[in-house]
């Protein structure tokens, strides 16, 4: 874990710009939150600061919604109804999530997020929707503004308790919980992968 945080100090507020492109923009399993933790570690350590670092986090992020968004807009359903199984988007999920926005778009997009299966597709969806642009950058950096905040100040808190953690956590320790993880991972994809062979 030092050699990730040393490589993210290297990177600097590029680094957190480019992770929070990737976040915004929905890439499957990019774990954004994390370098925002990451990242209020370095804050802690004074390699960063708060809000410069909160201020690159911002603008990554707004960056990457509006990127999907205009995806979107401009694109539309059929490259969901091509593309979207890459994205976790199956055919009959993009059609609940095409009724959603019709109850709250505002709320959809401040509280779409945390909706497992459409939360980083929430920027792609308010443009199919065709949401004001105006209005999708409000409620969006609303939330850009809370996420960035609540994970740095994550990273900022433990920072103080990162020598304990890293010192509590065993190398082998830690060794024997990522193969037993990624076993667990394996019988759950095989028991998926014949369970749709059968159907």
């Amino acid at each position: 874990m030092e050699s990730i945080l040393d490589c993210l100090a290297a990177l600097g507020l590029g680094g957190v710009v480019l992770g929070t492109v990737l976040e915004a923009l929905g890439v499957p399993f990019f774990p954004g939150a994390v370098v925002m933790i990451l990242a209020g570690i370095l804050v802690h350590q004074g390699t960063l600061s708060f809000p410069v670092t909160l201020g690159a986090a911002f603008t990554g992020y707004t960056t990457g919604s509006v990127l999907a968004y205009v995806v979107g807009k401009n694109v539309g359903t059929p490259f969901f109804q091509r593309y979207g199984r890459f994205l976790r988007l199956p055919p009959e999920r993009l059609l609940q999530a095409q009724a959603l926005p019709a109850y709250s778009v505002g709320l959809f997009v401040l509280l779409g997020r945390f909706i497992p299966g459409l939360g980083n597709l929430t920027p792609y969806l308010a443009g199919l929707t065709h949401l004001q642009m105006g209005w999708f950058l409000v409620y969006n950096s609303l939330f850009a503004l809370g996420w960035g905040t609540v994970y740095l100040g994550v990273g900022m808190f433990f920072g103080s308790r990162w020598p304990a953690i890293l010192a509590f956590i065993e190398p082998r320790l830690l060794g024997f919980a990522v193969l037993g993880g990624l076993s667990v991972l394996a019988v759950i994809l095989y028991l998926d992968g014949k369970r749709r062979f059968r159907v």
